[in-house]
């Protein structure tokens, strides 16, 4: 397992199981580098920016698939734990 590969394992580790996704090992190494490149410094924009990025990669469409400032803001908040997981896993 490389460097990127453990702080995945850290994040999905900080995670509640019911709110990973299937196939979400790609998205969590997105967020490893994101905690590697601003640690402390990641905002909940940068977890949904990730977000979105995967879902590209997987040919997927999503209502919620626009800028950040665009979302209510009740689907701001789940990308909350994504956050909290990235900041434990430093």
């Amino acid at each position: 397992m490389n460097y990127v590969e453990e702080i995945a394992d850290r994040i999905r580790r900080n995670l509640a199981p019911e709110i990973v996704p299937e196939n979400s090992y790609p998205l969590l190494l997105i967020y490893a580098v994101l905690a590697r490149a601003k640690a402390a410094d990641t905002t909940l924009e940068d977890i949904h920016d990730a977000w979105t990025a995967w879902m590209s990669m997987q040919g997927k469409r999503h209502e919620s698939s626009v800028p950040f400032a665009e979302l209510p803001d009740a689907v701001k908040c789940e990308d909350e734990p994504f956050l909290r997981a990235i900041l434990a896993a430093l």
